[in-house]
Order: C-alpha cells, then sequence, then structure tokens
C-alpha cells in the first residue's frame, strides 16, 4: 500500500477501549435512511435479528433467515459513514460448530462490509467465540435473555431475579470475556446483577433492560419512537411516530377520495 489507510468509522478497538469511559451510544437499524439519522450520533448500530419481529411481523426472532440479515445488513452499511455497524448472526447459524459459524460469520462480513457480528450465549459460545477472533471476526456477545432461546427459556422472562442464580451469568460474562468477545449485550437483566457484572469483567457491558451502570446502552429505533403498539416496560419512548404517521396516512386517504389531493399547490399544472 503507498499510503496508511484512513478509517472513517468508529472501530471495534475504539468501543473496547471505552471500558469505563464516556458511555456507548447504541441503537439498532434495519434500513439506510434511518441508519442515515442514528448514525450522527451512535458509536455503533446494531442490525438485530429483532427485526424479524418488528418488520416482517414473525412471533419470534428464531425464524430470521441468513440472507434476510444480510439484506438488511447491506443497507445499514450503505446509509451510514460514522458508526460501527454490527449484525446479528440468526439462530441457526453459529451453534453447530465453531467451523460452521465461521462460515457464516465471514459470509456476513463479506457481503455487507460490516465491523463486527453478533452472537448469544455465554460460557456455551466461548469456543465459538474464540474461533471467530483468532481468524479475524470481531464478536459482540450476549447473555443474560437471549431472544433465539426463549423457547426454552419459557418466554421473555427478566433473568437474575434469584440471587442464587447470578453466577451463571457471571460465569458466562467472564468466558465471553476471555474468549475475546470485545464487548457484551446485558439483555434483560436485573440492575444489581448487570452492575456486578459491568465492574467484573474488561469488556464494555451494553444494556438494554439491565442496568444504568452498565457501559452503554442500546435500545430497538422502532420502540423508543412509539412505532409499536407496545413497547417492553423498560424502554423510554422518546417519539409517538406511531400515531403521527397514522394521521398523516388517514389524512392522505381523505384528501385522495374527496379529490382534494395534492392539496393548494396544483402541482399538476
Amino acid at each position: 500500500m503507498s499510503k496508511q489507510t484512513q478509517f472513517r468509522r468508529t472501530t471495534v478497538p475504539q468501543i473496547a477501549a471505552r471500558k469505563g469511559g464516556e458511555p456507548i451510544v447504541s441503537l439498532t437499524s434495519y434500513h439506510a435512511h434511518t441508519a442515515a439519522i442514528v448514525d450522527k450520533y451512535a458509536d455503533f448500530i446494531l442490525v438485530g435479528d429483532s427485526l424479524g419481529m418488528v418488520m416482517h411481523g414473525m412471533e419470534s426472532t428464531v425464524g430470521v433467515p441468513l440472507d434476510l440479515m444480510i439484506m438488511h445488513g447491506k443497507a445499514v452499511v450503505r446509509g451510514t459513514q460514522k458508526a460501527l455497524v454490527v449484525v446479528d448472526m440468526p439462530f441457526g447459524t453459529y451453534e453447530e460448530s465453531p467451523a460452521v459459524a465461521f462460515r457464516n460469520a465471514a459470509k456476513i462480513m463479506k457481503e455487507t462490509q460490516c465491523g463486527a457480528v453478533k452472537l448469544e450465549g455465554g460460557k456455551r459460545m466461548a469456543e465459538t467465540i474464540r474461533f471467530l477472533t483468532e481468524r479475524g471476526i470481531p464478536v459482540m456477545a450476549h447473555i443474560g435473555l437471549t431472544p433465539q432461546s426463549s423457547n426454552v427459556m419459557g418466554g421473555f422472562k427478566t433473568q437474575g431475579r434469584e440471587e442464587d442464580s447470578w453466577a451463571i451469568h457471571e460465569e458466562d460474562a467472564r468466558a465471553v470475556a476471555e474468549a475475546g468477545a470485545f464487548a457484551i449485550v446485558l439483555e434483560g437483566m436485573v440492575e444489581p446483577l448487570a452492575a456486578k457484572i459491568t465492574k467484573q469483567i474488561p469488556i464494555p457491558t451494553i444494556g438494554i433492560g439491565a442496568s444504568a451502570e452498565c457501559d452503554g446502552q442500546i435500545l430497538v429505533l422502532e420502540d423508543m419512537l412509539g412505532l409499536n403498539e407496545w413497547t417492553p416496560k423498560f424502554v423510554k419512548v422518546y417519539g409517538d411516530l406511531g400515531p403521527a404517521i397514522e394521521r398523516a396516512v388517514s389524512q392522505y386517504a381523505e384528501e385522495v377520495k374527496d379529490r382534494s389531493f395534492p392539496g393548494e399547490d396544483e402541482v399538476y399544472r
């Protein structure tokens, strides 16, 4: 190379270096136009498999295929310039073996040009995380309430309500950190447990329904914008877009029906 490559985007080492420092800002995004807005404010953007439920009407994330994640990942990367883009590995693409996980993670990174992948699971996925990171694929881990395991968990239940279960989650966090994950999402976890884990491990924790003491926070964009009829109780709704969109659509429909569309501008003259 004739000159040093200049990185415009936030990098994985930059996110890892934020441990105990300025809080990390993150949101999900699934398409280019919202990603372009989020990109101005977020340190990393997660193309979450929650898109199966939010955009495609699925009952859970279990049915999300790899190609769908890649399609949305491409759109988000195209719509952004600054934020690190992390793409979820969907259910069934990484659990079988480290080799299968590498093949699918490499496909995601090559086709989307994202900067990292995320996978669910603690101690049981440590070997896979190590296998990927040793071969050049940055991994964000995810423990606590893991939506892909909701059928085994019996639904979306807050983790750590019983203190005698804390050791399992602490062990999961240590295992993925030691395996080479550069950050870890703590989801649906009681506040004192999430705060304790944050202090114990050397990599940033990203909370969602966890603790304000985490090194960063993430929310599903559509939840915080008020686009969904139901949102988790831990979500603060910052917008009212659902009703706003309905009002706009209703006004448009009325103008079409009474032939007042496109209005006083008379754009067709």
